[in-house]
């Protein structure tokens, strides 16, 4: 059965780290008692440990899947039970600005002292959402990152090897999502009509068990209902064309949102691939718009001719699945991520001159891959579960488009002469185009059809 997806590609070399995107979010639907801690949307700063603390260690948290004798099995059915804790999140604050107004008149300077949304006491912030923010690892969080496996951490804790890259991160909406496995009431459920994955607030009881089972640790209990909650990719405004207000509201432009066709019945089976297989297999499981062959089964499973010609014209069809330059979250949880991210370039690699000042690279303005700041294990550990070559495509054709264009622009060359580089990559010139007016111009980064009425999912019972 053809399904279509509703899904977000970020491009990582755009975001600016100014978190707009998550106060946005946060405004729009978590300022409120019981979810002061939860952020639907956040931005972490790479190298780092995230929020909640160290969210990638499944050994920890038991979150996502595992492949035990050839069969999926939720790894929180092999360990204990456990949550973050407000240690791992961070305890909410707001300032004592009466203070301001009301202290005595004084030689001091009056001053906010920082008190706790749950009690209204004074504390000392030791911790939160973004606490890291732009120190690109050191002693203080790189031992807790996960991603260093197979790379020598030492190197990366001198200055002149720091790198630092900013991670924004939703809610997957994932094609196999482990949260919903995991509800012993049947509450998380996925809307068959675009995917976005929800909580039917009438039929939780707050058991969490959704939110150890989500890897990506983007389930949240709200205290003061009694009840999870979690990113519902603006479905109100989905519905009728609009885009997340996290992407609306992007400053660098780095979300696009489009429609993806995906064959629903091969998900188990790209989920049970090999490691160093499970990109390749999730972009099988995506398929072309503009085959008739798929246009007929999508339409004999009730997907809407507005959906396909959306998916026709979705940067998310070209950018995962036929350019391949973007890539899952953490493919290795197998929960099938359904928001990718273009790994970040780095900035022109610099060397030291006879004179001990900075200059280009002798042989190149544009770095070649071996010489990125970024290690590329790093970016493979977390996209691509490891696997060095989907990460290497990914940045050698990123690197093809700035150097087809430099050679037009500044070398004066015709674009018949400078299609070479393009072609050694598996790319064209009208895929240049393409890619030049999402990735560069960030035109029409938005493709998304309106809802249609007659399809909307009709909720579960409310039965106990």
């Amino acid at each position: 059965m053809v399904r279509a997806q509703i899904s977000m590609v970020m491009v990582l070399d755009k975001c600016i780290g100014c978190h707009t995107c998550s106060l946005t979010c946060k405004n729009v639907w978590t300022n409120r008692e019981g979810l002061e801690y939860a952020w639907w949307n956040n931005v972490e700063t790479r190298p780092g440990v995230g929020y909640p603390k160290t969210w990638e260690n499944q050994e920890k948290y038991g979150g996502g899947w595992v492949l035990r004798n050839g069969k999926l099995r939720l790894r929180l059915e092999t360990g204990r039970f456990k949550t973050p804790g407000r240690e791992d999140y961070y305890e909410p604050f707001t300032y004592d600005y009466e203070n301001l107004f009301s202290e005595e008149l004084s030689d001091q300077q009056p001053h906010a002292d920082p008190i706790s949304m749950y009690s209204g006491e004074k504390i000392d912030v030791q911790w939160g959402p973004n606490f890291d923010d732009d120190l690109a690892g050191g002693d203080l969080t790189i031992p807790a990152d996960p991603n260093w496996s197979g790379i020598d951490k030492a190197i990366y804790k001198e200055f002149k090897n720091v790198f630092m890259f900013y991670l924004p991160r939703i809610c997957n909406h994932c094609l196999n999502p482990s949260c919903l496995a995991a509800c012993p009431r049947k509450s998380v459920y996925k809307r068959p009509e675009d995917g976005i994955v929800l909580i039917d607030q009438t039929r939780c009881r707050g058991y969490r068990q959704c939110v150890q089972a989500c890897p990506y640790k983007k389930v949240y209990y709200n205290w003061k209902t009694g009840k999870s909650e979690k990113c519902i990719f603006c479905f109100p405004r989905i519905e009728t064309g609009q885009p997340p207000v996290c992407a609306l509201t992007c400053v660098g432009k780095i979300r696009y949102v489009g429609v993806v066709l995906y064959d629903e019945e091969r998900v188990l089976e790209a989920a049970k691939a090999p490691e160093d297989q499970l990109v390749a297999l999730q972009r099988d499981i995506i398929l072309d718009p503009f085959d008739p062959q798929v246009v007929k089964a999508a339409r004999e499973s009730g997907v809407p001719d507005n959906f396909i010609e959306a998916a026709r014209k979705s940067p998310i069809y070209y950018m995962f699945k036929k350019w391949e330059i973007a890539l899952p979250l953490h493919p290795e949880f197998r929960t099938l991520p359904m928001v990718f991210y273009v790994p970040p370039l780095n900035p022109v690699v610099t060397v030291l001159d006879r004179n001990g000042k900075y200059s280009a690279d002798y042989d190149s303005i544009l770095p070649t891959i071996d010489k990125l700041r970024i290690p590329i294990r790093y970016l493979a550990n977390m996209f691509a579960a490891g696997n060095e070559e989907e990460v290497r495509k990914a940045l050698k054709r990123l690197l093809a488009i700035r150097e087809f264009f430099r050679q037009i622009e500044v070398e004066g060359k015709s674009r018949s002469e400078a299609a070479w580089v393009l072609e050694e990559n598996g790319l064209t010139v009208e895929d240049a185009d393409m890619m030049f007016r999402w990735l560069a111009l960030g035109r029409d980064r938005y493709v998304i059809p309106t809802a249609k009425k007659e399809l909307r999912i009709r909720l579960p019972s409310k039965g106990r």
